[in-house]
């Protein structure tokens, strides 16, 4: 589980992508770099991080539920996930 700063910190630049994502794309393709790097790094999309929703966890994220290998199969196991359920053979 990642400490409450972490996952507080990445949620405050997930805002400021949001909020400066229209202004990045216009300087970009007017080719303006000095007013783009006059912007706040944490505006820039680069900098985040694909983190579980749940816990936090940075590695070991599954895109397509947003969540970490380790809440996916706990989820899976108690039958949270429609259609996933754990192999056996």
């Amino acid at each position: 589980m990642a400490k409450e700063s972490v996952k507080a910190r990445q949620r405050k630049r997930e805002v400021l992508v949001q909020k400066f994502a229209e202004k990045r794309a216009a300087l970009k393709a007017a080719g303006d770099y000095a007013a783009l790097d006059q912007l706040p790094r944490n505006a820039s999309p680069v900098r985040l991080r694909n983190r579980c929703q749940l816990t936090g966890r940075p590695r070991a994220y599954s895109r397509y539920f947003g969540i970490s290998r380790i809440a996916l199969r706990d989820m899976a196991l108690n039958g949270m996930i429609p259609g996933l359920k754990k192999a056996s053979w």
